[in-house]
């Protein structure tokens, strides 16, 4: 059959268009996506028991549709459909972040405080279905902070901000293994599923990766240009870590096998939190001043910017629900700051109680 010059040119051009998608792999847009991610819900919430205001880390469970929230002396539950309260966990002192073993039935929550007196230090074992405390693991350690599963040893690690270590937990035997010194300061850690952990450290500007089965440190790697790391996003299928730091203000896309860093781009003030959406590639950035940054992965080599959306003053920390791919963060009415002392020469504006709200973002 004979086919025209017009036809071979067109066939050639779909085929070199179909090899490029194929190299970029299939799972992601070749180019950044249009924004658009505007706010959809704002959810109002009773004040912290105890009166004092303080918020944390947002955890999402797609599977289970519940959204857990860090509140001051409890975790509130949320239904990530409708937005009500499934329930909360109570009878905390200062919790922070909510770790997730759904094989095991089991959530876990870091409750610690970093303030003076406080004696409080210890991770929260509570029964998924009921929301009810079934245990208490104490970890001894000042500043008991994030925390996070990992499936390839099945432990829980905690991460200890003031005692600069990491605290290694069996979550049957609901007992301490061992604490891993990290030498710094600790943040937001991420984990590939496979027996690596990786977690920011903001005293050292650098990243620690840690082999979960032997609970050894295999490398550290320089943040530059970020510093002061502290929120972590992880594509575990590409291996690309997203750090972000506060000082420099930068978002590191970094080799997950080899430490280098791929690209930055420079943010806001305030940064505490990452979240990474496998299903679209979008990276979301959260900081303090009430900025939400969005990247898109358009290859496991290259970081493009999508928008930067305005949020709320204090909307710090946040987590995407990979099902509907709408984004939470939390947030509060603010006092102004203190005047600044020579122990606190730059105060922080402090939350009001009774004005706690989470902020559902989305298309």
């Amino acid at each position: 059959m004979k086919v025209s010059a017009l036809c071979r040119l067109a066939f050639g051009l779909s085929v070199v268009l179909l090899s490029a998608g194929m190299a970029r792999g299939a799972d992601a847009p070749a180019n950044p996506p249009a924004g658009g991610y505007h706010l959809l819900k704002t959810i109002s919430l009773p004040p912290a028991p105890g009166g004092a205001e303080y918020y944390d880390y947002i955890t999402v469970d797609a599977s289970a549709r519940r959204v857990y929230v860090s509140h001051g002396a409890e975790v509130v539950v949320l239904n990530a459909d409708d937005y009500s309260v499934v329930g909360k966990i109570g009878g905390l002192s200062r919790c922070h972040g909510v770790a997730l073993a759904p094989k095991l039935g089991k959530g876990f929550i870091t409750d610690g405080d970093s303030r003076e007196g406080a004696t409080v230090q210890e991770v929260v074992i509570f029964d998924l279905k009921s929301l009810k405390v079934t245990g208490r693991v104490s970890t001894g350690q000042v500043d008991t902070d994030a925390i996070i599963y990992d499936p390839a040893s099945g432990h829980v690690f905690t991460f200890n901000g003031d005692s600069h270590n990491s605290t290694v937990i069996d979550p049957v035997k609901q007992s301490v293994i061992t604490n891993i010194d990290l030498i710094g300061k600790v943040e937001f850690p991420a984990v590939d599923g496979k027996g690596m952990l990786y977690d920011n450290n903001p005293e050292k500007n650098d990243i620690v990766a840690i082999d979960t089965r032997t609970n050894t440190i295999k490398s550290r790697w320089p943040t530059a240009p970020a510093g002061a790391p502290t929120s972590m996003a992880m594509d575990v299928k590409n291996r690309r870590l997203f750090s972000a730091g506060r000082g420099p203000q930068f978002v590191i896309m970094m080799d997950a096998n080899t430490g280098k860093v791929i690209q930055s781009y420079p943010i806001s003030e305030g940064v505490d939190a990452n979240a990474f959406d496998p299903s679209t590639g979008m990276l979301f950035v959260a900081t303090r001043v009430g900025m939400m940054h969005i990247y898109h992965e358009d290859s496991p080599d290259k970081l493009s910017e999508v928008e930067t959306v305005k949020t709320e003053y204090g909307a710090k920390t946040l987590q995407v629900d990979p099902k509907t791919h709408n984004v939470f963060l939390s947030t509060s009415d603010f006092n102004p700051p203190a005047a600044p002392t020579e122990k606190q020469p730059h105060p922080l504006a402090t939350a009001k109680p009774g004005n706690f709200r989470v902020l559902v973002f989305g298309k």
